[in-house]
């Protein structure tokens, strides 16, 4: 039978903590391997972290493995080498980012906006909250001469790699012809369009970057070369105060192909 421990007095019933529940609350909080990781963060051995704390470096090894309980005193001196509060070896803790979208899952959607898109995009982050970058799949279909070639501008940065076929990128007044295992990493605020550059479609990952932006005044773009009005090609115009971004700016914004 487990020894008996703490008293807790709780709306005036007393109750009896046994030690192995006890163990097993601070065993869950996992605060050695919290301490390990501490340490190793900062490239400390242990006998450096035992000259900080004024314990010793086998009792600092039985901490982290979990075969010695510390006392809050002791607690306190390794949590003070390290800047943290108390609270940090007892709060619950953060959970690694981890989203998996299966091909199957994803959702293809057009370029809106248009009766006859140029190109067809999928969200590959969609079920990612507050996401700091959008990642797209995309396919880009031969230019028609009828059709507008808008550049659009968004906050941040942006990288595109070819997967098959010819893509024409416009970056201000740059002109580059990628094919397939060509990439590029460019500036998003400079005004920029893509378009298929062969007589077949073209494949692409797009990668874009978020970054905050002051607001400003909606930026007229007009459409490059002499092609007709009619069309736009990825992106929308920015607004004041938006962070659209690349083929992100299809107006998914942070649902991407969820909706």
């Amino acid at each position: 039978m487990s020894e008996p421990g703490t008293v807790l007095i709780e709306n005036g019933m007393t109750t009896q903590v046994d030690t192995e529940t006890a163990e097993r609350f601070i065993a869950e909080k996992h605060i050695g391997e919290r301490i390990k990781r501490l340490r190793l963060k900062k490239s400390m051995g242990l006998v450096e972290l035992g000259r900080h704390t004024g314990l010793s470096a086998s009792f600092l090894s039985q901490l982290e493995t979990g075969r010695v309980v510390p006392t809050l005193r002791n607690l306190a001196r390794v949590a003070m080498v390290f800047s943290k509060d108390l609270s940090y070896f007892f709060e619950p803790e953060p959970q690694s980012l981890f989203r998996l979208h299966r091909r199957h899952e994803r959702v293809k959607l057009p370029q809106t906006g248009v009766e006859d898109p140029t190109y067809f995009f999928e969200s590959l982050a969609y079920m990612v909250p507050d996401r700091l970058m959008d990642p797209y799949f995309a396919e880009f279909l031969p230019v028609k001469k009828s059709q507008d070639i808008r550049p659009h501008v968004h906050a941040g940065y942006e990288f595109l790699y070819v997967l098959e076929g010819e893509l024409e990128i416009r970056h201000g007044d740059q002109v580059s012809v990628l094919e397939p295992g060509d990439a590029v990493y460019f500036d998003a605020s400079t005004p920029h369009a893509y378009l298929c550059a062969g007589k077949s479609h073209a494949l692409a990952l797009i990668v874009t970057m978020h970054q905050s932006l002051a607001a400003q005044p909606t930026m007229q773009l007009r459409p490059l070369g002499t092609a007709v009005p009619g069309r736009s090609l990825p992106g929308l115009q920015i607004r004041p105060g938006t962070g659209n971004t690349g083929a992100g700016s299809t107006g998914t914004g942070n649902n991407g192909g969820a909706r």
